[in-house]
């Protein structure tokens, strides 16, 4: 389930990109098989040597253009350990509501990408999120879970000052919502509820098999009630004043 459109942010084989605190390595795979030279990197070292497996099954099934690269990394995404301007594409998904000092994140990440580099940036929407803490404590009082609620203009500005222009703002994920309502009203453990069992079905079923009716009613929804917000990002390029 990819929470970044790669075809707006226009990302291209061969192009060099970082997925920052990847987790389970969703975008950093979906690179992968569109021919880039992908570095996934997390502060989970279970993660990364569960990704670099899934990188050397992708690569044995054929699931990526044999030119393209993929490695997984331990690392903390406030110090990143890469040189200055490493990176066409930074990818930033569902990461900096877990981050205390976010704009250091925001920096660090802005500093590895190349001017005229693109990135793009995922946090939970403001309204969805503010209604799952009104409901459940537990939901976000966890080791690790989510310290802030964002509003888009605010993150926005963040980058902005880190020297990102925003080229678009999407949502993604309406039909995700009301499960995550139900299970902070229910119990974020409750998992056998039976609303939550029937919801969780369903959402099963729409990734599986992508219907038409579906995905429709989702693009319909993420203007109002799209759980996440995504921001496309570009880096200025570096110009240099005439004698």
């Amino acid at each position: 389930m990819l929470t970044i459109d790669f075809d707006r942010l226009g990302v291209r084989p061969g192009d060099k990109a970082i997925d920052i605190g990847s987790g389970n390595g969703r975008h950093a795979f979906e690179l992968y098989r569109r021919g880039l030279d992908v570095t996934a990197l997390d502060q989970n070292a279970e993660d990364m040597t569960a990704a670099a497996e899934m990188f050397a099954a992708m690569r044995l099934e054929g699931q990526a253009p044999a030119a393209a690269t993929a490695r997984a990394e331990v690392g903390d995404a406030l110090a990143l350990p890469f040189p200055d301007a490493s990176f066409d594409v930074v990818i930033i998904s569902e990461v900096l509501e877990h981050i205390h000092d976010d704009e250091l994140a925001i920096s660090e990440a802005a500093r590895i990408l190349k001017p005229g580099g693109v990135a793009a940036v995922t946090v939970p929407r403001w309204l969805p999120e503010k209604l799952c803490w009104a409901l459940s404590d537990a939901y976000h009082e966890v080791e690790g879970g989510h310290i802030r609620i964002y509003r888009a203009d605010e993150l926005a500005a963040k980058l902005t000052r880190a020297g990102l222009s925003v080229d678009h703002r999407d949502h993604a994920h309406a039909l995700h919502v009301p499960y995550w309502w139900l299970k902070c009203a229910v119990g974020v453990d409750n998992d056998q509820h039976p609303l939550v069992r029937a919801y969780h079905r369903l959402l099963v079923w729409d990734m599986m098999k992508a219907p038409l009716a579906t995905r429709a009613l989702d693009r319909a929804l993420n203007p109002l009630i799209g759980k996440s917000v995504a921001l496309y990002l570009t880096k200025a390029e570096v110009t240099v004043a005439s004698p």
